[in-house]
């Protein structure tokens, strides 16, 4: 009965680059509405080591980073035993569905992707096809695992929509291959701004508003400390995203940590100021995150552990995908083994 009811679980995949260290919108963001999910649907959690290379990486970092994210998703919630982690380059499927896809994917529509635009003006003297491809890979690695849900911030939403694009398009030529997914856009938490930059999301090219997972709590008081504001002269604790966007932000991170509504915490500090409102956000924070940290550095220091994790995860992710990529083939004409 108990394997019955798995089997009608919904499939969901994400997965998050490990070209630096988690930071706090990655967790309230994302990760911290993964680990409620294992009961309701078959999670597929992955580190996407083989998208970071479209900038030049560091090896050694590079691994560092890949199994310090893996003890980091496994801090923050996702237990190994109810969710399948991996490490992208692990399962060799994703590449392979990539060169396919490539071939089902119009010039145009990467063209226009807005990231390709994005990231070229970042990294204007290594504008490698890689990355005016990189949406293809990330359509087969969602494809692989025939999800039905994906999901992404806001800022991410025109991958998918290129995903369905592409199975559709594959779909259309040979049947009934690909399932179309759907993102999946949280409704609250989904998107946390830089602490020093408020219009901007929180990210780790911006390392002084942005607050690290494994950040100690000294790090994180002071980080909130130069947390920018407004130039208020009643420094009135006020939901206002437009007029006073540094407010918003932190009663956003404040909300989601706490659990409590705008009006509460309006109400918690009504009268009291920027001084004592900035401090307790923080104090929130490194609650929030002090057994994260720990449990993870504990966990970075079991690497036998670690190693089964990983392992284990692309057997059950390789199982899945390897079926997918048969039919892919089979379907283009490739000649099987």
């Amino acid at each position: 009965m108990e394997e019955k009811i798995t089997e009608q679980k919904k499939r969901m995949l994400s997965g998050i680059q490990p070209s630096g260290d988690l930071h706090l919108g990655n967790y309230l963001g994302a990760i911290k509405n993964w680990a409620d999910r294992a009961l309701e649907y078959e999670c597929y959690y992955f580190m996407a080591d083989m998208h970071t290379i479209t900038v030049r990486q560091d090896p050694a970092e590079l691994r560092h980073r890949s199994i310090q994210q893996l003890a980091q998703y496994i801090a923050c919630g996702l237990d190994p035993e109810k969710n399948t982690l991996f490490l992208q380059s692990h399962v060799p499927a994703h590449a392979q569905l990539s060169w396919v896809l490539n071939c089902y994917t119009m010039y145009g529509e990467l063209s226009r992707m807005t990231q390709f635009k994005d990231k070229s003006a970042q990294h204007k003297d290594n504008i490698n096809a890689g990355l005016f491809t990189y949406p293809v890979l990330m359509a087969a690695d969602i494809l692989l695992y025939q999800p039905d849900y994906v999901p992404v911030g806001e800022d991410q939403k025109q991958h998918v929509e290129l995903t369905r694009d592409i199975a559709q398009r594959f779909n259309s030529i040979y049947g009934d291959v690909f399932k179309i997914p759907e993102p999946m856009i949280p409704k609250t938490g989904a998107r946390v701004y830089g602490l020093t930059s408020p219009g901007d999301k929180m990210s780790k090219s911006q390392p002084d508003g942005c607050v690290f997972i494994m950040d100690e709590p000294d790090v994180v008081a002071k980080k909130f400390k130069r947390a920018v504001t407004d130039s208020d002269t009643e420094h009135c604790v006020r939901f206002a995203p437009k007029e006073k966007p540094g407010v918003a932000n932190l009663m956003s991170i404040y909300s989601v940590v706490t659990g409590k509504s705008y009006d509460e915490i309006e109400a918690e500090f009504e009268g009291k100021g920027y001084g004592v409102f900035k401090p307790a956000v923080a104090e929130a924070v490194i609650d929030a995150l002090n057994p994260i940290r720990e449990e993870a550095k504990r966990l970075i220091a079991d690497k036998a552990y670690l190693e089964s994790v990983y392992e284990q995860g692309a057997q059950r992710a390789s199982y899945i995908a390897n079926k997918t990529l048969r039919k892919v083939y089979k379907k283009v004409g490739f000649y099987q083994i």
